[in-house]
């Protein structure tokens, strides 16, 4: 089957675009807005952009009314958000930090988490989550959608702080992907868990090149 998504109606009973792209890493970020309220949020368009300096993005739908996110507009009036690894051990309380709420209440009061908070600013963070990074907000972009609902606000931070638990520190010092299990996304209801992961290196690469795939440290 083919069909052109912008003209055509999906010739499924679902779409299927969503579920072609994936995993998706779920930006589950907290943020608290300039009046003080603390909002936790997962968002499925979540990714890192370059590594020197770190920087990530994430993009957030608008309301059906044409609201914006809390998130976005938090991490605007603030200037920080925090990523917290959302975990197959964790999945609940990612799953009903998803409910809509209105912006005055503290969506981390009604989550079975114990809360902690970033080194940079008075932003809060899942103790839980075995890795986190606290972004400084530095833009926003918006495109526009055929609804609504689907404009999104696209937005870019760096990361200022890492935090990482230390029982997840391998031996070699990388991180233990399967010991953390990772959720992402898929479409539908759907998620997926990490548990297995396999090495493969570009053939032909010099040490440069090996050692920036690796993402090994200077002077390693």
């Amino acid at each position: 089957m083919k069909y052109s998504p912008c003209t055509e109606p999906s010739p499924l009973p679902f779409s299927p675009f969503k579920s072609c792209t994936v995993p998706r890493p779920i930006g589950w970020l907290s943020s608290v807005s300039a009046a003080g309220v603390e909002n936790i949020a997962p968002y499925s368009q979540w990714q890192n952009l370059t590594f020197d300096p770190p920087m990530v993005m994430f993009s957030a739908n608008h309301y059906p009314d044409g609201r914006r996110k809390d998130t976005v507009l938090n991490a605007e009036e603030t200037g920080w958000f925090v990523w917290n690894m959302a975990t197959y051990d964790l999945r609940e309380a990612v799953n009903l930090s998803a409910m809509a709420l209105p912006p005055e209440e503290n969506e981390f009061d009604r989550l079975n988490v114990t809360r902690d908070y970033a080194d940079n600013a008075r932003i809060p963070m899942v103790k839980e989550s075995p890795v986190k990074f606290e972004c400084r907000y530095l833009s926003t972009h918006r495109l526009k959608g055929h609804s609504p609902v689907g404009s999104i606000d696209i937005v870019f931070a760096r990361v200022e702080t890492i935090h990482i638990d230390d029982r997840f520190i391998t031996p070699e010092g990388k991180i233990d992907i399967p010991a953390i299990k990772p959720i992402a996304r898929l479409g539908y209801f759907d998620y997926t868990v990490v548990t297995d992961v396999f090495e493969m290196r570009v053939p032909g690469a010099d040490a440069d090149a090996r050692f920036g795939l690796e993402g090994r440290a200077a002077g390693g």
